[in-house]
């Protein structure tokens, strides 16, 4: 054990959280326990919708119940902590809880990149290859397509918090952030954090470069057939299919970005916690109001409910 370090049992890390000015503190925990309350009502409230109605039993609405699913889940993961420290005196997490919020944080963070994805391919199937979307977007392709967006998800949180657990932290134990971040947490290492920076280049350059290639192809092509489309009535249907997902696809991905491709600064991880709370707190409220809101098929289902 290096010198100075501290055992696993009693080693713990003091969260800075989102802001030091105590008089907002207070307005922050009502607007994000606001923003928690939506997002659990609201995708609460749309995987059951999905799963009560069988006419939203298609392949697009079986990934927007997982969306709804992981958006849920990995809002809980962060979110009440958050609201804790925000009324709390010392915002304190222990080594285990913070290796386990990564670990959750990173899983469900890649399993959202992964269901946009896929989300992606299936309007382009179902826009520009119509006739072939019940052959080829069958159940059993849709539910390999979920096992590899979990399986994948669980690599590469485990591949992150692995790294992770390899380092050594000493007397330094205050996180520039208000959860269990990657880049704070490396900040804090007193050993070579090499593998780690690898690790983390390798997986979000993957996660962000491999569905933004896919879903910009897919849209390239879903725009091209749309402007093609000479009935002025399938015009603004074909794109009511896709405008809601290339929404969150472009808040999701933007701030996601911007957190991990700006340079390291103080400033700039400051400016990097305010673009996490888009992806980590506003994504997941934004999913069901927009499919909602913007979707016709659920409008039917919520006024029939």
């Amino acid at each position: 054990m290096a010198k100075g370090s501290l055992s696993e049992e009693s080693r713990e890390f003091i969260l800075v959280g989102l802001t030091d000015y105590s008089e907002i503190k207070l307005p922050f925990f009502f607007l994000f326990l606001g923003i928690y309350t939506v997002t659990v009502a609201g995708n609460l409230g749309l995987i059951a919708l999905i799963g009560l109605n069988f006419h939203l039993r298609t392949p697009m609405y079986y990934f927007l119940l997982n969306l709804s699913f992981v958006d849920l889940c990995y809002s809980s993961v962060i979110t009440p902590k958050l609201l804790v420290n925000l009324v709390s005196h010392m915002n304190i997490i222990s080594y285990r809880g913070c290796m386990t919020q990564l670990f959750f944080y990173c899983f469900f963070v890649s399993a959202e990149c992964y269901v946009l994805t896929v989300m992606a391919y299936d309007r382009y199937v179902a826009i520009c290859r119509p006739l072939l979307y019940t052959v080829t977007m069958s159940p059993q392709f849709c539910s390999l397509l979920a096992a590899v967006v979990y399986v994948g998800a669980f690599i590469g949180a485990w591949a992150h918090t692995g790294c992770m657990l390899r380092l050594t932290f000493c007397h330094a134990n205050t996180i520039n952030h208000y959860m269990c971040e990657i880049l704070p947490l490396l900040e804090l290492s007193c050993t070579s954090t090499h593998v780690n920076e690898l690790v983390v280049f390798m997986l979000v350059g993957f996660n962000m470069a491999v569905p933004t290639l896919t879903i910009s192809v897919s849209y390239t092509f879903i725009i091209s057939i749309v402007f093609h489309i000479r009935s002025t009535a399938g015009r603004p249907k074909a794109f009511s299919t896709w405008s809601s997902h290339i929404i969150l696809v472009s808040i999701f991905f933007g701030s996601g970005a911007f957190m991990f491709l700006h340079p390291s600064s103080v400033l700039s991880m400051d400016q990097g916690k305010v673009s996490t709370v888009f992806y980590t707190l506003a994504v997941p409220m934004l999913n069901p109001l927009i499919f909602s809101f913007r979707n016709k098929e659920v409008k039917v289902a919520l006024k029939k409910s």
